[in-house]
């Protein structure tokens, strides 16, 4: 029987190694996505830019929100909740997919010789390609409101890609979960609607009692979230020991989803 091997380097591995065709299988998730419509990939564009203007509009005017250490301008508290959002959705995009990864792709298991292990990182690079529209949309936002965007932004990188690892992790955990357990995908969509009013989007963390706020720090997305709005838009550096802690975090769950994926695979013909 072939064995597939569960190291930490196997993981950049093996997307290097099929790089081709992940980059073939993304073209083809982005572009299906608006095949048939008539602004085609604008959609990707207007969307966000839409969701801003409603965002504002609900929060700011009918619930006369604000956020709790600015100005209390409408325009701030629309960016501040948007930066929010771009990470939660990028997030779920790949979370609420992930465990019908496999059974959405039997022909890939049963007929082809496929790495069944870059499905995730095609659904991630999609999610990625509309989170930098949104990020895009969000910094002209930001140029046409209050004017250059602070330099702190250069380091959301850093903050993004140990999100992008956690991601990767979970969605191995989860694809290779859903092919044995189909009730997870139910189970998935709860926990990530729970999860939007459990990070820290629409309001500050620090307006929670300090009772509660170890709930929102057991959430993987209250540091990113954190971190991406001091930097882009606070203009505050990125705590180094806090995303030190969240690298590696990242890493580890990255690494034991692909060993839980590589390892459960073999069954994956049997059960599909």
């Amino acid at each position: 029987m072939r064995q597939f091997p569960t190291r930490a380097t196997e993981m950049v591995a093996t997307l290097w190694r099929h790089r081709e065709l992940v980059t073939t299988a993304t073209k083809r998730e982005i572009l299906g996505r608006y095949r048939g419509s008539m602004l085609g990939l604008l959609w990707s564009f207007f969307n966000p830019l839409l969701m801003l203007g409603v965002y504002t509009f609900v929060f700011s005017e009918i619930f006369k929100a604000r956020w709790g250490s600015g100005t209390g301008s409408k325009s701030e508290f629309a960016l501040i909740l948007f930066a929010g959002l771009i990470i939660f959705n990028l997030f779920t995009e790949c979370i609420n997919r992930a465990p019908s990864l496999i059974t959405a792709n039997v022909n890939y298991v049963k007929k082809v010789v496929f790495p069944l292990e870059i499905l995730p990182a095609v659904t991630l690079i999609s999610a990625l390609f509309h989170g930098t529209i949104s990020l895009a949309v969000w910094l002209l936002a930001y140029w046409a409101l209050f004017g250059t965007p602070h330099l702190t932004a250069l380091y959301f990188p850093l903050i993004l890609f140990p999100l992008m690892m956690l991601t990767m992790g979970l969605s191995w955990l989860l694809a290779a979960t859903g092919v044995f357990l189909r009730d997870i995908t139910h189970v998935v969509t709860i926990i990530t609607s729970v999860l939007m009013f459990l990070s820290p989007i629409f309001y500050p963390l620090t307006a929670l009692p300090e009772a509660y706020r170890p709930i929102l720090y057991a959430n993987p997305l209250t540091i990113v979230i954190e971190q991406t709005r001091a930097v882009l838009f606070f203009g505050e550096t990125p705590d180094p020991l806090i995303l030190c802690g969240y690298w590696l975090m990242s890493f580890f769950i990255a690494w034991a989803g692909f060993a839980w994926f590589q390892k459960t695979r073999k069954g994956f013909a049997d059960v599909l």
